[in-house]
C-alpha cells in the first residue's frame, strides 16, 4: 500500500482553476431551491439520464428492471423502452437496476449502458444495450453475493468521453472485506473505462492516465478509492470534476469533489472528517478530505449525491452550484467552490420526501426522482425575499367567508413574480379568487400572481382575496413562504 501511495502521488494533477460564473450569479444565501412535480407513476425510480439525441427525453430506471421515457410535453410514457427485468436481481433493498448513462453518440448508436445486480448471483453488473434490437452485452462484473447492500451502481459519461461506474464496499457494516483501502478489488471504488473499444481479451479498454494501471497487485480500471457506498455522483460537464456523495456508517454522510484520479477517500480508515479504525490507516497514507460532511442520524441518514446546474433558466442564481439531498431529511444542500479552493456551503432549502436521484435535462436543467412516491420532480432556484403577509377574513357566514391577502415588499429589490404558499390550520377550501391565480391541494394552497401585479416594487404591496367555505371556527394560516422564502 505504501508504495501505492507513492504512485498516487506522482499521478495526480493539479487540481483545475474554479469554473468562472457570471457576475451578476447570487450568493447561496440569496436563493433557495423549488420543486415542480411533473409526473408520477414511477416505481422506485433509481437514475436520469437525458440521451443528447435533441428529443428533449429523460430515461428514469425503475429497481425492477425497466427504463420509462418521459418527455415535457408528452409527459411520462406508460410502457417501458426497455425491460431487463429478468436479468435483475432484487433481493434485498439496494439490489436491483441502479444507474444507466447514454452513450455519448446515442444519436446514431441508440446505445445505452446499464448497471444493476443480476440474476443468479447478485454481481454488479455492467452491460451495454442496444435499443434497435434489445441486444444485452455484459462488460463487467463484481461478486456481490455475501451481503445485499453497498452495491453503489451509479454510471455517467465524463466529458473525457469515458465511463465512470460507482461500487461500494461489499455490504453490511464496518467494511468486513477491507475493501476501501484495498486496489486488487472493484470493491469500494468508483472506476473509469473506454467502452468504445474493446482490448482483447476485455470487452472495454482502460483509459490513458488511469492511476493504477501497470501497477502490480492494483485493479487498473480504478480511478478513486477509499469509498463505502457511492451512491450518486455526478461529473461536471463544464470542468469534468467528480463529485461524490458517499454514504455513511454511523457518523458522518460525506461529499467529495475531485479534479484527478488516485484519490483515496479513506475509507475504512476514516469516516468523513475523523478516524473510523486506526487499525485500517497506513502511516504516510495521504487521505482526501471530504469539502463537505453532515452527521448521520442528526442530520439526515443517506446522502443522496446531486449535480452541478449548469442551465440557463437559472444561471443567474445558481450557475456553478452543486445541489445534492438525504434520503431521510431531503434537504436541499447547496454548495460551490471559490476562487480560493474553500467551498461556500448552505441549505436552501427542502426537496421532495426519499429523493434518490437527481439528473439533468440535455440542456442542464435538474431534475429529481423519489423513491417510495414515485415522482419526477423538475429543479428550480428563486432569489429569497423580504417580505410580509397580512391575511385578513373580511366577512364570514355560515359555512363561508371571504378572505384578503397583502404581500409586502420589504426588501431593497423589486420582487418580479411571485408564488406564495401557506397551509391552512382547518378544513378551509377555496372556491373563487381574484387578482391571484390560487390552487389548493388538501390544506395547501398557493396563490400566483395575476399579469398586473406581478411586479412588487421595493416598499409597495399586492393585495388578491379569495371565497371559500368552511364550518366552524376559522384559524388564520401560521405561516407562508413567497418563493420559497418565508414571509413574517
Amino acid at each position: 500500500m505504501a508504495a501505492a501511495a507513492g504512485v498516487l502521488a506522482s499521478l495526480v494533477s493539479t487540481p483545475a482553476a474554479a469554473q468562472p460564473r457570471p457576475a451578476a450569479v447570487a450568493g447561496l444565501a440569496e436563493i433557495s431551491v423549488t420543486t415542480t412535480q411533473v409526473a408520477f407513476g414511477l416505481r422506485r425510480p433509481t437514475a436520469i439520464v437525458a440521451p443528447d439525441d435533441g428529443s428533449g427525453r429523460l430515461f428514469i430506471t425503475e429497481k425492477a428492471g425497466t427504463v420509462r421515457v418521459y418527455h415535457p410535453t408528452t409527459g411520462l410514457a406508460a410502457d417501458p423502452i426497455l425491460s431487463i427485468q429478468d436479468r435483475v436481481s432484487q433481493t434485498g433493498n439496494e439490489r436491483g437496476l441502479l444507474g444507466i448513462a447514454a452513450s455519448p453518440g446515442f444519436a446514431h448508436d441508440q446505445t445505452v449502458y446499464l448497471a444493476y445486480t443480476r440474476v443468479p448471483d447478485s454481481a454488479v453488473t455492467l452491460a451495454r444495450y442496444r435499443l434497435t434490437d434489445g441486444q444485452v452485452e455484459e462488460l463487467l462484473n463484481q461478486e456481490h453475493a455475501t451481503y445485499s447492500n453497498h452495491n453503489g451502481g451509479h454510471i455517467a459519461f465524463g466529458k473525457d468521453g469515458y465511463l465512470y461506474w460507482g461500487i461500494g464496499d461489499g455490504g453490511d457494516a464496518g467494511d468486513p472485506f477491507r475493501s476501501g483501502q484495498r486496489l486488487d478489488t472493484l470493491l469500494g471504488k468508483i472506476l473509469r473505462l473506454d467502452v468504445s473499444r474493446a482490448c482483447a481479451p476485455l470487452p472495454y479498454c482502460v483509459p490513458p492516465g488511469n492511476p493504477f494501471a501497470g501497477v502490480a497487485g492494483a485493479r487498473a480500471e480504478i480511478w478513486t478509492y477509499g469509498l463505502r457506498n457511492p451512491w450518486k455522483f455526478s461529473l461536471d460537464p463544464a470542468d469534468g470534476s467528480l463529485w461524490i456523495g458517499d454514504v455513511g456508517q454511523g457518523a458522518f454522510e460525506e461529499i467529495d469533489h475531485l479534479t484527478a484520479g488516485g484519490a483515496n477517500l479513506g475509507w475504512s480508515c476514516r469516516e468523513g472528517p475523523q478516524v473510523f479504525d486506526p487499525a485500517r490507516c497506513t502511516p504516510g497514507a495521504t487521505y482526501t478530505d471530504p469539502v463537505f460532511s453532515y452527521q448521520t442520524s442528526v442530520e439526515g441518514c443517506s446522502v443522496i449525491g446531486g449535480v452541478v446546474y449548469r442551465g440557463s433558466r437559472y444561471a443567474d442564481l445558481a450557475a456553478g452550484t452543486y445541489v445534492a439531498s438525504d434520503y431521510c431529511s431531503n434537504p436541499a444542500w447547496a454548495l460551490r467552490k471559490n476562487a480560493d479552493g474553500t467551498y461556500a456551503q448552505a441549505k436552501i432549502g427542502e426537496f421532495p420526501i426519499q429523493p434518490t436521484s437527481f439528473g439533468t435535462s440535455a440542456d442542464g436543467e435538474i431534475y429529481l426522482v423519489n423513491d417510495l412516491p414515485g415522482q419526477l420532480h423538475q429543479v428550480g432556484f428563486a432569489r429569497k425575499v423580504d417580505c410580509s403577509v397580512s391575511y385578513r377574513v373580511e366577512s364570514q357566514w355560515g359555512t363561508g367567508f371571504t378572505a384578503s391577502v397583502t404581500v409586502t415588499n420589504n426588501g431593497t429589490t423589486a420582487i418580479d413574480g411571485w408564488n406564495l404558499r401557506w397551509t391552512f390550520a382547518n378544513s378551509q377550501q377555496v372556491s373563487t379568487s381574484w387578482n391571484a391565480t390560487v390552487r389548493q391541494s388538501d390544506q395547501a394552497v398557493s396563490a400566483a400572481a395575476a399579469n398586473w401585479n406581478a411586479k412588487i416594487e421595493p416598499g409597495k404591496s399586492a393585495t388578491f382575496g379569495f371565497l371559500a367555505s368552511h364550518p366552524g371556527a376559522n384559524s388564520p394560516p401560521t405561516s407562508f413562504a413567497l418563493n420559497e422564502s418565508s414571509c413574517r
